[in-house]
């Protein structure tokens, strides 16, 4: 895949449309994570390095339209000290740009054209700009018109973290070290049916835990007591199963979890092998024997790709552990030179974080839903306009 560079691009004096994703959380107008951010930095700073007049677009949330104060960006103009345009359709500031200025637009989900790929907003979004940059990987699996409908009215280039997306999960999945293992949790298998088909032809192992191991355990004849699960994935989650040992791929699951009375983060765990859990428990983490095994899988593994946590795990302890204990085990073995890490999703980077080890990772995608999609092999429709 070749796709048009930001480096390709003459940018000086040039009106640069540039999306970003900020889809941050923001919490009583302060930001709670700046990951995706901060890792758009690098092409901001190329860009008024280079002389450009940048303006960043994004989105926050699902206003659904309309104009919503408490998914306004501007805390995230204060946070990057820029000034703020209260309107992504405004074109009057351009006049007073100079090279090298930066500005951030207001939502461009305020209007309803921006999720709907209208053309007319598109073409609106594009007036007064010379080019357009995508540096947003995260949004690049929606066909939204910032992300491609855009690309009609503007010369189009992806920007320094999309390419850096782009080249490590391309590295991961075409040429991979081996042993490959993977480990897939969250809480619904219907989700990533297509990724987990995906992973067990390449992977040389893959673990599935948190809430979607408890629906394999389930399709497998084992109790879940009062848990949550789909029962509806029975034929999907065997189909996994199968295509699995076809590619000799071992599907390995819970082999016992935290469990508590209530679904609460106060309840008090107790841990039970997966084949005693009572009717009346309710499984809220993989248990202490799947941890031990997993560290232990790490040990002969070269090549660890993760996605989604194993447990409830935003509630802290006690009911983190096994994702907690699993962050610190991949990131100790990465930083001994043992292993190549790649992880992704929201919830997943939350937990490298507070375990202190996000940047101890061999790479952190910025893509939740775009990162699974890219390793099902899908084309993202955002990249697919960058194309040459």
């Amino acid at each position: 895949m070749e796709i048009r560079s930001v480096f390709e691009a003459d940018v000086r004096s040039k009106y640069v449309l540039l999306r970003d994703d900020f889809n941050v959380q923001i919490v009583d107008g302060e930001i709670t994570e700046t990951f995706r951010i901060d890792a758009s930095m690098p092409t901001i700073k190329y860009l008024m390095e280079q002389g450009a007049r940048v303006v960043i677009c994004s989105h926050l949330g699902r206003p659904k339209g309309k104009k919503d104060p408490e998914l306004s960006l501007r805390p995230i103009a204060e946070y990057m000290n820029i000034p703020f345009i209260g309107d992504c359709l405004d074109k009057s500031f351009l006049s007073n740009m100079k090279d090298g200025d930066v500005v951030l637009l207001e939502n461009l989900r305020f209007y309803a054209g921006e999720e709907e790929n209208e053309d007319t907003f598109a073409k609106k979004l594009a007036q007064g700009f010379d080019l357009y940059v995508n540096d947003a990987f995260a949004v690049s699996h929606r066909a939204a018109a910032s992300i491609v409908g855009i690309a009609k009215y503007l010369p189009s280039f992806a920007g320094i973290l999309l390419e850096k997306e782009i080249t490590n999960l391309t590295k991961i999945m075409e040429k991979p070290t081996h042993p490959l293992i993977a480990f897939v949790g969250g809480s619904k298998v219907s989700t990533k049916i297509g990724v987990l088909k995906k992973l067990v032809s390449v992977a040389d192992k893959i673990v599935i835990g948190g809430a979607m191991g408890t629906t394999f355990n389930f399709v497998l004849g084992l109790p879940v007591g009062d848990s949550l699960y789909e029962e509806s994935m029975a034929d999907t989650a065997l189909e996994i199963i199968n295509i699995a040992k076809e590619n000799n791929c071992e599907v390995l699951l819970p082999l016992d979890k935290g469990v508590g009375k209530t679904f609460s983060k106060d309840a008090i765990r107790i841990n039970r092998d997966a084949d005693d859990i009572h009717d009346d428990d309710v499984i809220m983490d993989d248990g202490e024997k799947t941890i031990m095994r997993n560290k232990e899988l790490l040990k002969d593994a070269k090549t660890v790709i993760w996605n989604g946590t194993f447990g409830m795990a935003e509630w802290g302890k006690p009911w983190a552990r096994a994702s907690f204990e699993l962050a610190q085990d991949i990131a100790h073995f990465t930083k001994t030179g043992k292993i190549e890490s790649i992880v992704g999703g929201g919830d997943t980077v939350a937990a490298l974080n507070a375990c202190g080890v996000f940047n101890d990772m061999t790479y952190v995608s910025t893509g939740g839903g775009a990162f699974l999609e890219f390793i099902e092999g899908k084309s993202l429709p955002g990249i697919k306009v960058l194309e040459k």
